[in-house]
């Protein structure tokens, strides 16, 4: 069930995807039982966290993309309430710093790469440098860039990179599962007019939100060319549907568990070397008082 729901939603290989034709709610029937598959994947999820902790061979980078009040939060929230905090790593990238502006986009995010055995989790990502970005391209100015490295080619360069770059940690053991939560632009208003009526939401609205809203269309379509030019066998996007929040959660997180267990995790064996110095330690303590 995990891997069929999982392949539903991926992002095709060839550059066919098309926003347009990628729907913002459920299948029809397929949101039945949601919040009881979150549960069962969740639980699984903590088992094959523990494994990967324990095998030290893999590492598991989870990037979230959406527009805002698609629920990125709550989505990573709720898929990740059964594992072990010290198994994962979130970061939320926002505007980036002085220090990181004074190098190339990605530096930033490549310090923020999870170790191996543990979960990176990216709340907006690298992918902002061609979402963003592109959407307001006066951003660059204020990026230090050689002159003659700005023009209209840097976004398909920038997407080169990021595909390099993913290529590159997938070879050495990252699992890199990438997820863009496709909010409608109704479902968006609702949302936003919901934080401004309910006060206890209010923090979570800000002005320049629904400023963006009139950039949608350019958003949508930048959004489409980042999907398709880097949605790759070793770094799959997945467009998953979010105006239904309970059935993104669980697609989220039987996503996340198909992936895991394609690796074959098994806790390691110990070596004869370990089995004597665990007799030993057992004749010891049996032999102890108390």
């Amino acid at each position: 069930m995990f891997t069929s729901q999982a392949t539903l939603h991926r992002v095709a290989y060839d550059g066919s995807f098309r926003i347009a034709k990628s729907s913002n709610k459920p299948p029809k029937g397929k949101a039945i039982g949601s919040k009881r598959r979150l549960k069962a994947a969740v639980r699984q999820l903590d088992e094959l966290q523990q494994r990967l902790a324990a095998s030290d061979r893999h590492s598991l980078l989870l990037v979230f993309q959406a527009m805002d009040a698609a629920g990125k939060d709550s989505t990573i929230r709720a898929v990740m309430q059964g594992i072990n905090p010290a198994g994962c790593q979130v970061y939320n990238f926002k505007k980036p710093t002085s220090n990181e502006l004074e190098h190339d986009f990605l530096w930033r995010t490549s310090l923020r790469m999870p170790e191996r055995g543990r979960i990176g989790i990216f709340n907006r990502s690298h992918y902002e440098e061609v979402l963003i970005v592109r959407v307001h391209p006066e951003i660059l100015r204020n990026q230090k860039l050689p002159a003659d490295s700005i023009s209209d080619s840097i976004w398909t360069e920038r997407l080169e990179s990021i595909c390099d770059q993913e290529k590159h940690l997938a070879r050495n053991g990252t699992v890199i599962l990438k997820f863009w939560l496709n909010v409608s632009h109704a479902e968006q208003k609702r949302r936003f007019l919901r934080r401004l009526d309910k006060p206890e939401k209010n923090w979570k609205f800000a002005p320049d939100d629904v400023a963006e809203r009139a950039h949608w269309d350019t958003y949508m379509q930048a959004y489409e060319e980042a999907l398709n030019a880097t949605s790759k066998p070793w770094a799959p996007w997945y467009a998953i549907p979010a105006d239904d929040k309970p059935y993104m959660r669980a697609i989220v997180a039987e996503t996340i568990t198909a992936g895991l267990s394609g690796l074959g995790l098994e806790y390691p064996a110990p070596s004869d070397k370990n089995r004597q110095a665990f007799a030993a330690a057992r004749a010891s303590l049996m032999d102890a008082d108390g």
